[in-house]
């Protein structure tokens, strides 16, 4: 009860709006908005909490409710409309203590560090000093993609590296303890120790398919280093921070001192600090930004106006157009493009240890920017971002619902047990007072609702569960069905 009662009283910030000034970028002159009606839409989203999954008849949220459920600590929003910040808040505690979030506090990006490294990198193509279609061993010094059959046939290139279909390898990274060996960015590269990484290779044919590769964000970092001369975090201030006027984003790892007072704090699932707090990430391209939901609507306005023709100070039109032209994984040059003229959206999801965050734009001037200090913050953002997109009437928003079947609680612990998914993941199915539920290994529990008799999903994710049991003897097998794809696992002692 702390937490909502914390949530309660930090909720009073300061609203952020107009920070573009900017026309809507839909090209409408917007209706004038009051206060009250602003703060009416906040009520709304923070009492609409909704899962991307639903059914009829299921009842909405509050933002208090489902911190506490996920042990979130602490959460920051900013929301986008029609072509300025309409407002931003922060909810809940920077850890568990007196400190409250407000729009200024510092949380990590993670991943979502990219399209902004990426905007970088644009901008030094558009002087001229880089070519996004040459081969990137020409520009490193300090540190070579290594030769292999692979790239004797294909050479990695800038657009390849941006666009995660270079071949290359390493997935994410998993960030460094305070107080433990911090490598260099050779030894992240050559996966030495220190680092806690394979050795970044390419290992399949470049430009043939896409491929996540947090690795890959890593070359093009120290490309970057070696083809100004400037150190990272000074050279994205100078070249992207700055203009755009992001005054509260660095890629400064570790965050000094003296900002750890306004930064919020990592939790585990279970809503216990990260031991040792933030996670340091020398891999400062892919994972290393600092920053706030503010800024990164900034960063989200500045490409609307580019992609609309309008002026931006850092990127001409045809340089944002190419950024945001989906290619392979419908990935463009550091962000995901998705949907059709006129209700595009472009955005990215960040992970570190302990934060998770998202944000999405669209070309009708719509977008936000969700970020939580806690490793259950995946299921949250999803929620918030559902209720601001009903409240707000995005276009091309589609949340998918399915029927609620109701069956003989009695079958239920014909599926209870544990199920082994691969070599590291153990599935733990449970019944807790006639609901079933699965839990992963090191992951969050999730409620499993019925679709038929032996076919269950969760309403956090897209997937079904499909137990290989006609009720009357206790299930060996199940299969989740995911993304097109089926994943199967086997009961076991």
């Amino acid at each position: 009860m702390l937490l909502a009662a914390a949530l309660t009283l930090s909720a009073i910030t300061t609203d952020v709006r107009g920070q573009s000034g900017i026309a809507a970028a839909n090209g409408k002159t917007p209706m004038k908005t009051t206060g009250a009606d602003i703060e009416g839409r906040i009520q709304r989203v923070l009492a609409g909490l909704r899962p991307p999954i639903g059914f009829a008849g299921q009842p909405l949220a509050t933002l208090a409710d489902r911190m506490t459920a996920l042990h979130v600590c602490g959460v920051s929003v900013a929301v986008i409309h029609n072509g300025s910040i309409e407002w931003a808040r922060g909810f809940g505690l920077t850890t568990n203590d007196c400190h409250a979030i407000g729009p200024d506090t510092l949380f990590q990006a993670g991943s979502i560090s990219k399209p902004v490294a990426a905007m970088a990198v644009l901008a030094l193509v558009q002087a001229g000093r880089l070519d996004l279609d040459a081969d990137v061993n020409s520009y490193l010094r300090s540190w070579k993609v290594p030769a292999n059959s692979y790239t004797d046939k294909e050479k990695v290139t800038l657009r390849q590296l941006l666009s995660h279909s270079a071949g290359t390898t390493v997935h994410g990274f998993a960030g460094y303890e305070a107080g433990t060996p911090v490598p260099t960015l050779i030894e992240v590269l050559n996966g030495v120790p220190p680092a806690n990484n394979p050795p970044i290779v390419v290992d399949q044919r470049p430009g043939v398919r896409f491929r996540y590769s947090g690795g890959g964000y890593t070359i093009v970092q120290q490309l970057l280093i070696d083809v100004t001369g400037k150190p990272f975090a000074e050279l994205l201030d100078e070249m992207v921070l700055a203009p755009l006027g992001m005054t509260r984003t660095s890629y400064r790892q570790p965050l000094p001192a003296g900002e750890l007072g306004n930064a919020a704090m990592p939790h585990t699932v279970t809503g216990d600090p990260v031991a040792g707090g933030p996670h340091i990430y020398p891999e400062l391209a892919a994972a290393g930004m600092w920053t706030t939901p503010t800024d990164l609507a900034r960063f989200d306005l500045a490409l609307l106006d580019a992609w609309a023709g309008r002026p931006m100070p850092v990127l001409s039109q045809p340089a944002v157009i190419q950024m945001l032209t989906p290619g392979l994984g419908n990935y463009g040059l550091g962000l995901i493009v998705r949907s059709s003229p006129p209700h595009r959206r472009f955005g990215h999801d960040g992970v570190n240890a302990g934060f998770i965050s998202s944000m999405i734009a669209g070309e009708t001037g719509d977008g936000a920017i969700v970020m939580t200090n806690g490793d259950q913050g995946d299921v949250l953002v999803a929620e918030i971002m559902q209720s601001i997109a009903a409240e707000y009437q995005w276009p091309d928003w589609v949340r998918k619902e399915r029927k609620l079947a109701t069956i003989d609680p009695r079958l239920l612990d014909r599926f209870t047990g544990n199920y082994r998914l691969n070599p590291t993941t153990v599935l733990h199915i449970s019944n807790e007072g006639g609901n079933l539920f699965s839990q992963a290994t090191g992951q969050a529990k999730f409620q499993l609702f019925p679709q038929s008799d032996r076919d269950f999903f969760t309403t956090a994710f897209d997937s079904v569960f499909t137990f290989d049991t006609d009720g009357s003897t206790d299930a060996q097998r199940l299969t989740i069905h995911q993304d097109g794809q089926d994943y199967r696992a086997r009961r076991i002692p």
